[in-house]
């Protein structure tokens, strides 16, 4: 008798816990085009998305529930500005610099003409065009898209990776993210140019940088968008400015890399990739945004936002249970 008491004592507890650690994502989980997704916790403690083509933003109170703001992240001024330079605005990235809120967007015209401009923050959620930072006509590097911009902890200082069929690469920002400090010079940190490797396996694009118990993980997605063959992987390194190598010790350079998420050919989810930022939700797990296409839909072309949980395993390299997005 008293072991089918505390059978009903402890019960709801284990319940409880269940409930706790077993959200279920519902991918996905907007179900609308949208590629290439930013998130950021805003001043009012709620989520904020945007994505290629920046005219709308998300908003979201937990992470998993999205509907469309009201707040146009660009202001009208900022559009006559940048649509002088391109009609493609791409991948956007918004961090926080020295206590000011950026966006980092890509304008593109061509791999030989693309260009990553600055916005910073001007009313809540909604940015203003502050200049160019860098464009692939002044370096040579093609594809000068998918920006993603960090501060050194420790130093202060503020890198900007980029790239994309040219090769990932690093170069450091003035300490307001605003533009390239003087003397700077670009590095190649990660993927063969799509010239050395036309099948883009190891053509590496969209970085995003994650520190975690002593790593830095830079997270790169490879192959073609629009098909099966894109997919999300990932390297680390101690330092921002240091090597970054796959889990077998080879370099992300020489476009090697640790896989995370992938499909296949018939998968319904297909073409995982391009992720968005890594947050802990209030259910106490990490999850990551990316987009995905969807082949049962009316419009399989098209990229809705995904998010799935990231584990970490014993040697503390990240992972999604089963490899595919659900």
């Amino acid at each position: 008798m008293n072991r089918y008491c505390h059978v009903l004592v402890f019960m709801p507890v284990i319940l409880v816990s269940l409930m706790i650690n077993a959200k279920q994502v519902k991918n996905p989980v907007w179900l609308h085009n949208w590629p290439d997704p930013t998130v950021w916790k805003a001043d009012d403690g709620r989520y904020y998305c945007i994505a290629t083509n920046p005219r709308r933003s998300l908003v979201s109170d937990d992470l998993f529930n999205w509907q469309m703001s009201d707040i146009a992240p660009i202001d009208i001024n900022s559009w006559a500005d940048i649509s002088g330079i391109s009609r493609n605005y791409w991948a956007p990235d918004v961090t926080t610099v020295n206590g000011k809120r950026l966006m980092y967007l890509t304008l593109y015209n061509s791999a030989e003409d693309s260009n990553i401009a600055v916005l910073q923050e001007s009313a809540p959620c909604q940015f203003q065009f502050k200049g160019l930072v860098t464009r692939s006509r002044d370096t040579g590097i093609e594809d000068t898209i998918d920006p993603e911009v960090v501060t050194e902890p420790g130093t202060g200082k503020v890198w900007l990776f980029f790239g994309s069929i040219g090769g990932i690469h690093r170069i450091e920002l003035t300490a307001d993210g605003l533009s390239i400090k003087e003397g700077a010079k670009y590095e190649h940190v990660a993927g063969l140019t799509v010239h050395q490797c036309p099948d883009r396996s190891k053509v590496f694009e969209g970085s995003y940088l994650h520190w975690h118990k002593g790593y830095w993980y830079l997270f790169v997605s490879s192959g073609f968008f629009g098909n099966h063959t894109y997919q999300l992987q990932v390297g680390r390194s101690k330092e921002l400015t240091g090597s970054f190598l796959n889990r077998e010790g080879k370099p992300m350079t020489e476009g090697f890399a640790t896989p995370v998420l992938h499909s296949e050919e018939e998968d319904n989810f297909f073409g995982p990739g391009h992720c968005g930022e890594i947050f802990t939700a209030s259910d106490g797990n990490e999850y990551i945004f990316y987009h995905c296409h969807v082949r049962k839909s009316r419009r399989p072309e098209q990229r809705p936002m995904f998010m799935s949980r990231i584990l970490w395993d014993k040697d503390e390299w990240p992972y999604v249970e089963g490899g595919k997005p659900e």
